[in-house]
């Protein structure tokens, strides 16, 4: 618990109004209680009341209630102020646990934890401050750079690279072979997969997603990308930084994105394309060809957004145009099949 004043002062904010009521709890605008903090933005309609003891709201925003904390960026300074009342700390580094399966040549960081149940193979090199949860295995020769965290039975197979920072939920598979056959002497005969994957600084994957080896080199995400639960990520994929892709969206073989592209839920994007810098691409959108650099596309296959708006609002309105039509025909004498239009 804090004080409102205290909670300000953590945020860099005003205070207007009871600067001394006591907080205990940080929540929601529609769930806050006598007790509670909670704010509001720009995005938001201020109530008329609130039962709040405090609203975290922009600078010049008036709402009625016992304070008000005044801050640019609410939401962020929220963040702040609910990790502070709820937030629990990191638990500090265990080493190795005996449970732990860690092979002799395995290069362990300082102050790293590798807790039972884990798996670390021969080669491996693992950072300082690493945290490997029970069920995770990492495979030979992979390397994980500083502060990476393994969520429970993620799996990296062999060559794996990791950079600083870098999280990966529960269930996540880096590095499995790429689907790559060729149909010889009448039947598919696997293509070997020799490449490896590699993450850069602070990409952090959801849980149960999927990024493939390259079939000669590696499959690469670059820095600060950002991948939801559920996506695969096929084999010589090149994704560019600060990229966001959002849940059950695919993208096969050897395609590529730029930087701070944006890939909504459901997108596919086939082989081979390349999706230039800053472009989004809308749910379920299909990308069959390349895409230049900060379009907005939409739609399947996909096309840019103003255009496939224009083409769904002339969807909506076929029906009324295939009666007008039969009529017209029937007024004509060119179609009398004695069937009402649909």
């Amino acid at each position: 618990m804090a004080t409102v004043r205290e909670l300000a002062a953590l945020v860099g904010g005003e205070v207007c109004g009871e600067d001394s009521r006591v907080v205990t709890a940080a929540r929601p605008l529609a769930e806050a209680g006598e007790s509670d903090i909670t704010f509001l933005d720009l995005s938001q309609a201020a109530p008329e009341t609130s039962k709040a003891a405090a609203i975290v709201v922009p600078p010049g925003m008036s709402v009625a209630g016992p304070a008000l904390i005044h801050v640019a960026d609410p939401f962020a300074a929220f963040v702040t102020i609910a990790s502070k009342l709820h937030g629990r700390p990191e638990p500090g580094p265990l080493g190795i646990d005996p449970l732990a399966d860690v092979n002799p040549t395995a290069v362990i960081g300082p102050g790293a934890t590798i807790e039972a149940f884990a798996v670390v193979r021969a080669g491996a090199v693992i950072g300082a401050h690493c945290r490997i949860h029970s069920g995770a295995i990492v495979g030979r020769d992979c390397r994980l750079g500083d502060d990476a965290t393994l969520h429970p039975h993620a799996v990296l197979y062999d060559r794996t690279v990791l950079g600083d920072r870098v999280t990966i939920h529960a269930n996540s598979v880096i590095g499995a072979d790429g689907f790559g056959y060729r149909f010889q002497d009448g039947r598919h005969v696997k293509v070997p997969q020799l490449g490896w994957v590699e993450l850069g600084d602070d990409v952090e994957i959801g849980a149960c997603t999927t990024i493939d080896r390259g079939t000669f080199g590696p499959t690469r995400i670059g820095a600060g990308t950002k991948i939801d639960n559920l996506v695969m990520i096929a084999h010589n994929c090149q994704v560019g930084r600060h990229n966001i892709f959002v849940s059950q969206m695919g993208m096969a073989g050897s395609s590529q994105t730029g930087d701070f592209v944006v890939i909504a839920g459901q997108v596919g994007v086939v082989d081979h394309v390349r999706i230039g810098d800053g472009c989004t691409i809308g749910g379920q959108a299909a990308v069959t060809k390349d895409v230049a650099p900060g379009q907005r596309m939409l739609g399947s296959p996909a096309t840019p957004e103003r255009e496939q708006k224009r083409i769904l609002m002339s969807l909506a309105g076929l029906p009324e145009l295939r009666r007008d039509v039969v009529r017209i025909l029937r007024h004509l004498g060119l179609q009398d099949d004695g069937k009402e239009a649909a």
